[in-house]
């Protein structure tokens, strides 16, 4: 076992996008697991969007990273050494220990995962919180019906991907919008969406009313800004809005000069009877038994596809991280910390 551990923290707050000076790499003594403790070994680092909200002190939905505290995330565990009967050396767990080498744990919040059902950093992935947060908030929310038309955006991304190709499996018809042609080639051919319009295009907009010609009855919003622009004139009457992210506001250092203003969305809320809720993916907490049964069913059909973008190193974790947020990660951005 190496003698010293390995974390990176948070050293400022950003202003607008994050930056290298941002975030800090050190070096610890790697712990001992007292009595009823576990000593966890990261293998797979998560780096997911919501992460920038964090680094961030403005109020939301959970409170935000300290400064000089480790950056936080999802992870896929070995256990090193073991003081507690749950758990002995060698079990895999998911768990959320965050951007850091080794962490004790009491045990509580982690779950066992079996390396044989599938490989384990997908627990970070299409079966863990990004393809449970496409599952929940597309099937509880949207509620595709077959014939409807299902626009999703960052549809390369780990939640996007997701939202598409179960949209095909409800029968409905999927139209993704991503950045740059390779992105959108690869939702087409390989996701089986039946569009993919590239949101980088001059004519984007034009393109987008193309592909969606009976209009938009269910729009997942994970971008807001130019898309939301492009996506609000198609929305039909009833259309469904779950919103799951809004990337392209996370590093702004202004309100983005966006076309719809909130009386022109309110009139349409109220003329086409939308439906626009946000939402988190531990409000449909009681609906993962449903997911983890559907899920590998799907993947093993071939119906549910998907694409990593490994980092290699926690050192790296900040240039991932930052370029995710740019749309530089083509699939689920993860890290892979130990072999």
């Amino acid at each position: 076992m190496p003698e010293t551990a390995r974390r990176i923290v948070l050293a400022s707050r950003p202003v607008g996008e994050p930056k290298p000076s941002d975030f800090r790499l050190e070096e610890y003594p790697v712990p001992q697991p007292g009595p009823g403790q576990l000593l966890l070994k990261t293998k797979w680092l998560s780096l997911d969007p919501y992460m920038r909200g964090r680094m961030s002190d403005a109020p939301s939905y959970a409170k935000p990273v300290g400064i000089d505290d480790v950056m936080e995330g999802g992870t896929v565990n070995e256990v090193a050494a073991s003081n507690n009967g749950s758990y002995k050396a060698g079990d895999i767990v998911l768990a959320h220990t965050g951007w850091q080498t080794h962490a004790l744990s009491n045990g509580a919040g982690l779950r066992k995962l079996d390396p044989n059902a599938a490989p384990i950093q997908t627990a970070l992935g299409v079966l863990g919180m990004p393809g449970m947060t496409a599952y929940s908030g597309l099937l509880e929310i949207g509620k595709p019906q077959a014939g409807e038309t299902v626009v999703v955006s960052a549809a390369s991304g780990a939640v996007g991907s997701v939202v598409g190709q179960i949209a095909k499996i409800k029968g409905a018809r999927a139209v993704g919008i991503a950045g740059g042609p390779d992105k959108c080639k690869y939702v087409r051919d390989e996701l089986g969406f039946d569009d993919c319009i590239d949101h980088r295009a001059a004519d984007f907009a034009e393109k987008l009313k193309a592909a969606c010609p009976k209009g938009i009855d269910v729009y997942f919003e994970n971008v807001s800004g130019a898309v939301w622009d492009a996506v609000f004139p198609l929305l039909n009457t009833f259309a469904r809005i779950p919103v799951c992210g809004l990337i392209a506001q996370y590093s702004a250092t202004e309100v983005p000069d966006m076309k719809y203003r909130t009386a022109q969305i309110f009139r349409a809320v109220l003329t086409k009877r939308l439906t626009i809720r946000g939402f988190i993916v531990t409000d449909f907490a009681a609906k993962f038994p449903d997911f983890i049964r559907d899920m590998p069913a799907w993947i093993k059909e071939g119906r549910i596809k998907y694409r990593e973008d490994i980092a290699e190193g926690l050192e790296h974790a900040p240039q991932a991280f930052m370029g995710m947020l740019k749309g530089k990660n083509f699939g689920k951005q993860l890290v892979r910390i130990a072999e």
